[in-house]
């Protein structure tokens, strides 16, 4: 299985409720986790952190998000079924995103300092979480992912919001007049 990576067009569908937890939600959270860590082996400076099932394909509001994001030898993703945001609070912050559907492109993003989400565990448990700052940001990208909205979506008429990783895996601007601006690639509607 492959990550969907754009200008696919169903990155920018909205997914549908999963609703009931069955056999074929359990295997669409595995195929996320074994595609997560997969991708992670290909990209030495990288953390797969999160991953929405519509970068498979699968048009069903479910993601998995990595239990521990500073310890890339701890495989452990939770997978939240139906997740909401029920509230943003806080001031605003930029900070780098990256996207397994986006390749090579990294931006700085703003996205409120604090969210509290609503979802269902993959044994049917109702939970909601208050997440800050990263896991925050992390929740916010992949729920966007469920609406059909890519992190570039919020920065795309910035011209100093566009980054990439250099071959030592450091953060560098990229040009936004010759590699973003009317880029059918990531963004084939304009």
């Amino acid at each position: 299985m492959e990550i969907i990576t754009t200008p696919d067009p169903r990155l920018r569908e909205k997914s549908t409720k999963v609703n009931k937890i069955t056999d074929e939600t359990r295997k669409i959270v595995d195929d996320m986790v074994k595609n997560s860590l997969e991708w992670e082996k290909q990209h030495p400076y990288e953390l797969s952190a999160a991953m929405a099932a519509p970068q498979l394909g699968y048009l069903k509001r479910i993601i998995i998000v990595r239990e521990d994001m500073e310890d890339k030898k701890n495989n452990s993703f939770l997978a939240l079924i139906d997740p909401e945001v029920i509230k943003t609070e806080g001031k605003m912050i930029k900070d780098y995103e990256g996207c397994l559907s986006v390749p090579n492109i990294y931006g700085l993003v703003p996205r409120p300092a604090k969210a509290r989400i609503k979802a269902k565990l993959i044994d049917g448990t109702e939970v909601r979480i208050k997440a800050e700052d990263s896991l925050a940001r992390t929740l916010l990208h992949e729920i966007d992912h469920l609406e059909g909205v890519l992190f570039i979506d919020h920065i795309k008429d910035q011209k100093d919001a566009w980054f990439e990783l250099d071959d030592k895996g450091e953060i560098v601007p990229i040009d936004y007049e010759t590699r973003v601006k009317n880029n059918k690639e990531l963004f084939p509607d304009d």
